[in-house]
C-alpha cells in the first residue's frame, strides 16, 4: 500500500498541478467546489466536506438512495440506474464559477458520468479521481465512462476489484479510498502553498468555533448542509 501511494503520486504529478490552478480560481473567488460520489466513493466526499484542515466551500453532492447506509444493494441499484444523478447536480444550484469533483473507482455507472454530464451542461469544469486501470476493465453501463467527460482525470491506478492483498491472488486491503485521500490531500497543499483558503479549523483547538462560525456565516447561504438549524 506505502509503495502504490508512492506510485500515484509520481504518476499524477503534472495532473495534481492542473487541478491546483483549475480549483484555485473558483476556490478563491467565493465559488464552490461540488464533491460527488455514490457507494463507497461517498467516503471522498466526507473526507472533503466539513473536517480541520478542508475547504469550507465544498458542496457535498448527495441522495440518501446511493448511500449504502440506506441500503446496501439497493445503493448498487441506484448508480447503475440513470436518471438518478441530474436531479442532485440541479437541485445544489450550480453557478458559473463552481466547479465540480467526482469520485468513483470504475467510472462506469451511470450516476458519476451523469453527475458529469450534468455538471457540464452547466459550464462547470469536472475532475475526476478515478482508476484508469479498473475504468478500462469495468462493463460500461452508461454511454460513456468518466474518465471521458471529465476535463481532467487524477489517475487513482488501482487495479480491478480494488483490493491488494496478498499479491499473489488480492482479495483484501482495498485501495481506491485510501489512494483517493491521499491524493486530494497532495492537492490541498499545494492549494495552501499558493493561496489564502477559507480552511476548517478543529474545534477542539482555541479559537477553532469562532472561525468556523465566520465560515459557516459566510457558505451556508448556498451550501445547505452547513446551516445550523434546519430552518436557517
Amino acid at each position: 500500500m506505502r509503495e502504490h501511494l508512492d506510485r500515484v503520486e509520481r504518476h499524477n504529478a503534472d495532473a495534481l498541478e492542473r487541478a491546483c490552478e483549475m480549483l484555485l480560481g473558483p476556490v478563491t473567488s467565493g465559488g464552490l467546489v461540488y464533491a460527488g460520489g455514490s457507494g463507497h466513493s461517498l467516503a471522498l466526499v466526507l473526507e472533503g466536506f466539513f473536517r480541520a484542515g478542508g475547504l469550507a466551500c465544498v458542496h457535498p453532492l448527495y441522495t440518501p438512495e446511493i448511500s449504502p447506509l440506506h441500503g446496501a444493494w439497493p445503493a448498487t441499484e441506484a448508480e447503475r440506474r440513470s436518471g438518478v444523478a441530474a436531479p442532485v447536480m440541479e437541485a445544489a444550484a450550480p453557478r458559473p464559477g463552481d466547479i465540480v469533483v467526482i469520485f468513483s473507482n470504475s467510472g462506469a455507472n451511470p450516476y458519476p458520468v451523469e453527475l458529469a454530464t450534468t455538471a457540464r451542461s452547466y459550464g462547470l469544469p469536472v475532475i475526476a479521481f478515478v482508476s484508469g486501470p479498473s475504468m478500462a476493465a469495468a462493463p460500461a453501463r452508461a454511454a460513456v465512462k468518466l474518465g471521458e467527460v471529465a476535463d481532467l482525470v487524477i489517475d487513482t491506478l488501482v487495479p480491478p476489484g480494488d483490493v491488494s492483498y496478498p499479491e499473489a491472488a488480492p482479495r483484501t486491503a482495498a485501495l481506491s479510498s485510501l489512494a483517493c485521500v491521499y491524493l486530494w490531500n497532495l492537492l490541498l497543499t499545494r492549494m495552501a502553498d499558493r493561496a489564502d483558503l477559507p480552511l476548517w479549523v478543529s474545534a477542539n483547538v482555541p479559537g477553532g468555533d469562532e472561525r468556523n462560525i465566520e465560515l459557516l456565516e459566510r457558505y451556508s447561504v448556498r451550501i445547505p448542509a452547513l446551516r445550523r438549524s434546519a430552518a436557517g
